[in-house]
């Protein structure tokens, strides 16, 4: 058993190359062993989102603070708030963050598979984002 003890493991800084904005990463486990499931407490200042990307086995988002979006390709925006749960299914391409005025975080649940989480695609643009859920 590890105990990761609060604030033994840094808080990250969203790369540019990723996300737009202010973006903070806390990672309350690692991955040791043949375990494959990785999370993530995710805080998206206002107006902050990600790139367009996918997850190889799929990733779960739990909100617990503030007011999200989310979009799947091709489908509308949607509004994600404290509580919601939000299923991603494998390969499903998407991006989520921050309203324009209200910071969110969520937890990010995800498998790895063959050290990989997450493939990362190209920038979501002010204008999609813009595009009003």
């Amino acid at each position: 058993m590890n105990i990761y003890r609060n604030g033994s493991q840094p808080s990250t800084k969203g790369a540019a190359d990723y996300f737009t904005g202010t973006v903070r990463i806390d990672s309350p486990s690692t991955t040791d062993g043949e375990a494959r499931v990785t999370t993530g407490v995710v805080t998206f200042e206002p107006g902050a989102w990600t790139a367009w990307h996918t997850h190889p086995l799929g990733q779960t988002l739990i909100v617990t603070a503030g007011s999200g979006r989310i979009q799947l390709w091709g489908e509308p925006i949607q509004v994600i708030n404290p509580g919601d749960i939000v299923w991603i299914p494998a390969g499903e391409k998407h991006w989520h963050g921050a309203a324009p005025t209200t910071a969110m975080t969520h937890i990010a649940i995800q498998e790895q598979i063959d050290g990989s989480t997450v493939t990362w695609l190209e920038h979501v643009s002010d204008e999609q984002y813009e595009h009003h859920a």
